[in-house]
């Protein structure tokens, strides 16, 4: 099922226009979720809403938005009224300015989103504006209103299309001051930094995202297949805490000896993955963690046991229904 567009409208640089739609460029569907239920019935928990005076419950139609200026004093505003206020950038993103990308402070950054030609008018001006920002090696910002609150968003070429970055306000963004005020000045030897420099380049390497591997994501997966499967669980024991650190010179030459004893064998261990990396094409796209839950099986854990010792032979992954809903 393709991904819904959050926003529809135009996209504006002076008078070259063109239609375009928003998309989020990130997902958090493809994580293990979890609803809440009565534990005596296994029923699901149903959430109501309420006055909270007369707890009676409250209709859809007869709920509006209030602003609190008083303990039990709100000025009531409606969905009109917020109509009305709506600005020019509710269906157009308008190109206010172009800046170095390197201007940005990533403390500004919020989320990313792809924006594509709407239908299949409008593709020369799309392009002229992407090439424009691409050849000017800048930042395009502009403007666009996304659940009736206008944000700021960055746009850059991104391959063929436009990635655009929504950015905060000045007043979202908390002062470092506040919390790097009480760090203490501490001087440091340059054999301190050259012991941790050489842990550094002992580590050194790619960004490769593709190798990131989300442990606990995969510890919640193994947990679900194992009670599924009627698998014991076992506790997990209490690391040891690795304590205070008396000398941070003997630290230091510590760790820079486990970093040369581990070298080895990951490079070894790295080897035969570039030769499955030739023998076999990658996979175009991962699909994310939920292929690996256990499938659905109907006839109780002996059989969820049984093909999970035969994983391909599974045809639907659990709770894939749930989350397409929810991502809708």
């Amino acid at each position: 099922m393709a991904p819904r567009a959050n926003w529809k409208g135009f996209l504006r640089l002076s008078l070259v226009t063109c239609p375009v739609a928003l998309y989020p460029a990130t997902s958090d569907t493809e994580k293990v979720s979890f609803n809440q239920i009565n534990r005596k019935t296994g029923h699901r928990i149903k959430y109501l809403k309420v006055d909270a005076e007369t707890g009676d419950e409250v209709t859809s139609e007869d709920i509006v938005k209030g602003y609190k200026v008083d303990t039990d004093t709100y000025i009531e505003v409606t969905k009109d009224e917020l109509d009305d206020i709506a600005l020019d950038s509710t269906h157009t993103i308008d190109i206010d300015e172009f800046v170095p990308k390197a201007d940005i402070d990533n403390r500004y950054l919020i989320r990313p989103y792809y924006l594509v030609p709407d239908g299949k008018v409008g593709h020369d001006a799309y392009a002229v504006i992407r090439e424009t920002i691409r050849s000017m090696d800048k930042v395009a910002i502009g403007r666009v209103v996304l659940t009736n609150r206008e944000h700021i968003i960055a746009l850059e070429p991104l391959e063929s299309g436009l990635m655009g970055t929504l950015l905060r306000y000045p007043y979202e963004v908390r002062s470092e001051s506040e919390y790097f005020d009480d760090i203490q000045d501490v001087k440091l030897t340059k054999d301190m930094l050259d012991l941790a420099k050489h842990i550094v380049e002992k580590k050194s390497g790619a960004f490769e995202p593709e190798l990131f591997e989300d442990h606990y994501e995969t510890a919640l997966i193994d947990l679900i297949n194992k009670k599924r499967s009627g698998a014991p669980i076992a506790a997990k024991a209490t690391p040891k805490s690795g304590g205070n650190v008396i000398n941070l010179m003997d630290a230091l030459k510590k760790s820079l000896a486990n970093e040369k004893e581990a070298a080895p064998a990951a490079k070894v261990a790295k080897e035969p993955a570039k030769e499955t990396t030739k023998a076999k094409k990658p996979k175009k796209r991962v699909e994310g963690q939920r292929e690996m839950l256990l499938p659905i099986s109907g006839k109780g854990g002996k059989d969820a046991a049984a093909r999970e010792a035969a994983p391909k032979k599974a045809d639907k992954p659990v709770r894939a229904t749930t989350r397409t809903k929810k991502a809708g």
